[in-house]
């Protein structure tokens, strides 16, 4: 495995290869990084993954610092997969002064995540649109549990670069909690809690009955979750797949689900 530290570096890389698999990571790596890069290795002669907590796209200071970090690990990890490249830049490589920056997304992403964390896709549009810029890649892999995220950086890059942004089914653990690197930061007895929470709610989605009132039936739900489980849910939504819209049924919609688990914020859909 060849490991990148800088541009000049990863430009002499790009120009001797052109199939490139990309799989962007903040690092801490699990088992649904590991399944992206098993897909882009499926799909592509070379399979390069980037590890770099993006300053930008937290709303939060501390929730930069605390987010889990272990690069001797996840290199480890990567040269057991037999990945091609992994690019570490510093923020001066993806951020130089000379960059311009998106400013604000369109008013109709404005919606779940982006609702409750102000900036955090501009900054995740930020990097990912000068990672697939210096990068690249035919094809960039992405997984289903943030689908919100998905969504807005396929359209984005998709016209913008000769790119293909692929979705990735999300990977969860015997008892259904999708695996997520914040996991890391749970207590025992909090992802205990975290796996029951996932079983209710994929519960909640295949209970969910035609032409009833959607939108009060989950403002119930979300209500008895809080209750029950002492957690604070910011939103319990059922949205279209296509266009996240706000669904009235179940079939081509998925149920979108962000909440605190004491410190810890989790997102999900089913």
């Amino acid at each position: 495995m060849k490991v990148i530290l800088n541009n000049t570096q990863l430009k002499k890389i790009i120009k001797l290869n052109q199939n490139i698999g990309f799989v962007p990571t903040m690092g801490s790596l699990h088992k649904g990084h590991i399944s992206l890069i098993k897909e882009s290795k499926k799909k592509s002669k070379k399979t390069l993954v980037s590890i770099f907590v993006n300053p930008k796209q937290f709303n939060d200071k501390k929730d930069f610092i605390n987010y889990p970090r272990n690069i001797n690990k996840d290199k480890s990890i990567l040269k057991n997969l037999k990945v091609d490249f992994l690019y570490l830049p510093s923020a001066k490589e993806i951020f130089p002064k000379s960059s311009k920056l998106i400013k604000k997304i369109s008013k109709k992403n404005q919606i779940l995540c982006a609702k409750f964390r102000k900036g955090h896709f501009e900054g995740v549009l930020n990097v990912m649109d000068r990672l697939t810029y210096l990068i690249n890649p035919r094809n960039i892999f992405m997984g289903e549990k943030d689908y919100q995220q998905f969504y807005i950086v396929k359209k984005y890059l998709e016209k913008r670069y000769k790119t293909n942004v692929i979705l990735c089914k999300t990977i969860r653990d015997k008892n259904g909690l999708a695996l997520s690197s914040r996991n890391k930061l749970l207590k025992k007895s909090e992802i205990f809690k975290a796996q029951k929470i996932a079983k209710n709610l994929r519960k909640i989605k295949s209970n969910i009955k035609k032409n009833s009132n959607i939108k009060t039936e989950l403002e119930n739900k979300k209500k008895e979750l809080e209750e029950k489980f002492s957690i604070q849910i910011q939103y319990l939504e059922l949205r279209n797949k296509i266009n996240l819209d706000l669904s009235i049924k179940k079939q081509n919609s998925k149920l979108f689900v962000a909440y605190y688990l004491n410190r810890v914020r989790l997102i999900d859909n089913f």
